[in-house]
């Protein structure tokens, strides 16, 4: 990086959140500092759901993903309008109704205060690891290839986060979260454009698209019923539509966003701006990745595209075995740059045979490459079992580093460090809100006043940022990073939305059916987690699933009376 990268890096994240603290000066009380007053627009709503789920992993990961595996992953996200559609119309008048300022107060008023406790429970342990990741996952890459130190990466990124999350509370992460969105989308945009001149002059984009498709990497739909495929359109409406009807109906870090709107109406907008506009800005970055690939067809990538980690060990005693399948592995991709190359004349001329027979000689070349790619794995970790092996997650920050233009790399860094801020500040003012609400004023101090109530959510804040950091600095994730995120969420999200959903539609099972419904199936998922091989997003079908049938079964064992709200 150059002077020029660094100052466009710096103005760009000191500036948004200036901007932030600004927006957010002179608010007084708990309503203003954890909901800002319901003075939010629903264009300011949209974005700030948006950028809450759109963290830094969404940039640097999922270009990588798409550079393995192709559009597939998209599939996650098929439940999502639906999702949002139902939480519009069921979950969002009853939050308003009650003026609640978390969802788990909800859960309080209709079940009891141990149910209540539950649910906020599992949402500050999930969301507690996730924020950890949300720091971690820029840091550990950034410091990795620009040669950063990592705990001074990931210190920075926090405490930057910290102050104005703590200084402005939902107001500021709201005002920040429209501008990060802005550079997000001008840097990727910029990012694409960029990537589409570089390709050969001879290659259009109809048949770059072409290519990637004969590669395999443009499959987005796959109806296959193998439970063990990670991502089907079954599994993503399905499993998707639970996950998200999860998320961003009893997540705190969501529902935050849509509560603070200046109406019923202004929130729904926000909720459908992203159900129309989710998918397609998912699939946008997957074919980024994808074209990343393509470009990587005619321009000799890394063998390994954590370069950092395999120069370390190619110094070492594993040096020459490193480097002779560097060459095996060049050697492979110039024949596939060739066989590719006699494929688009074959093309141009109409000559059938030819492009089949061009097609084969690159499928070969690419076999060999692959080969190459996992020996060369295989040896780094005979050479250091703690090194990573997972460098899908280098591919963007790879091209962007070599390939894009001085200026341009500061603000795609910046994109990436925006996307880890707006996701982990929107984390922590939840996480600081629900321990305030829903344990703070709820046990320890319930007649608190809102002055000492505004002191104690800052400062859970700030405590739960400091544990973020903490975790970021230990975290060592061998996952891919947004499947990570994805996969700690689904252990967690279906229990969370079977108990909001036996609140809304169950109206005659009261709070110990669905406390101890709950603790029994959240048990049985984790269980399943560890025991067996199905695609993730099922438990949050599973999870939802059994808490509803447990409540049921187990209301009519112990009886009772249920409350309403």
């Amino acid at each position: 990086m150059s002077i020029i990268d660094y100052v466009v890096l710096l103005a760009t994240l000191l500036g948004i959140a200036a901007i932030g603290v600004w927006h957010s000066r002179g608010q007084h009380g708990l309503a203003g500092y954890l909901r800002g007053e319901g003075k939010v627009g629903w264009g300011t709503i949209g974005l700030s759901v948006m950028a809450t789920q759109a963290s830094a992993i969404t940039f640097l990961s999922t270009p990588g993903q798409a550079f393995e595996s192709g559009m597939g992953f998209v599939q996650n996200y098929f439940g999502m309008p639906l999702a949002l559609v139902f939480i519009a119309v069921v979950f969002l008048p009853i939050y308003r109704r009650l003026n609640v300022y978390t969802a788990y107060e909800y859960l309080g008023r209709r079940f009891d205060g141990k149910t209540r406790l539950l649910g906020a429970g599992l949402f500050l342990l999930q969301r507690g690891l996730a924020a950890g990741i949300t720091i971690y996952a820029p840091a550990i890459i950034l410091s990795t290839v620009l040669g950063w130190r990592l705990d001074a990466t990931i210190l920075a990124t926090g405490v930057l986060v910290i102050y104005y999350t703590v200084s402005g509370g939902s107001a500021a992460v709201s005002v920040t979260q429209k501008y990060q969105m802005a550079v997000i989308f001008i840097g990727m945009f910029i990012a694409f454009a960029v990537l589409l001149a570089k390709l050969p002059a001879e290659l259009s984009v109809v048949d770059a698209t072409v290519l990637a498709g004969t590669m395999g990497k443009l499959e987005a739909v796959n109806f296959s019923l193998d439970f063990s495929e990670r991502y089907t359109v079954w599994s993503g409406v399905l499993g998707g539509f639970f996950l998200s009807l999860s998320y961003f109906g009893t997540d705190q870090s969501q529902v935050q966003r849509y509560l603070s709107g200046t109406s019923l109406r202004e929130s729904r907008l926000g909720l459908m701006f992203n159900a129309l506009l989710k998918i397609p800005m998912q699939a946008f970055i997957l074919f980024l990745g994808v074209m990343v690939f393509v470009f990587y067809q005619f321009e000799r990538p890394p063998v390994f595209f954590n370069q950092p980690t395999w120069d370390r060990l190619a110094a070492g005693e594993r040096g020459d075995e490193l480097r002779a399948l560097d060459a095996e592995f060049g050697v492979a991709h110039a024949a596939k740059e060739t066989a590719w190359r006699e494929w688009l004349a074959a093309r141009e001329s109409g000559d059938a045979a030819a492009v089949i027979a061009a097609h084969e000689r690159a499928e070969v070349a690419e076999l060999a490459a692959d080969a190459a790619r996992a020996r060369t794995k295989e040896v780094l970790v005979e050479a250091d079992v703690t090194a990573p092996t997972k460098d899908s997650d280098y591919v963007f920050i790879t091209f962007v580093l070599n390939y894009l233009p001085h200026g341009v790399i500061g603000l795609l860094i910046a994109v990436i460090l925006c996307a880890a801020l707006s996701s982990t500040a929107s984390e922590l003012n939840a996480l600081g809100s629900t321990t305030t609400v829903d344990f703070y004023k709820h046990i320890w101090q319930p007649g608190a006043d809102d002055e000492h109530a505004v002191r104690a959510s800052k400062g859970f804040t700030m405590a739960w940022g400091v544990i973020a950091i903490g975790f970021a600095l230990f975290a060592n994730l061998a996952e891919n990073l947004i499947e990570a995120v994805n996969i700690i969420g689904s252990i967690f999200y279906g229990t969370v939305l079977g108990i909001f959903l036996v609140a809304f539609f169950l109206k005659r099972v009261g709070g110990t059916a669905v406390f101890w419904a709950a603790v029994i199936a959240q048990t049985l998922v984790i269980v399943g987690k560890l025991s067996l091989s199905i695609s993730y997003l099922w438990y949050n079908l599973i999870g939802c699933a059994m808490c509803v049938v447990l409540a049921v079964v187990l209301q009519a064992v112990v009886g009772g009376k249920a409350r309403t709200a």
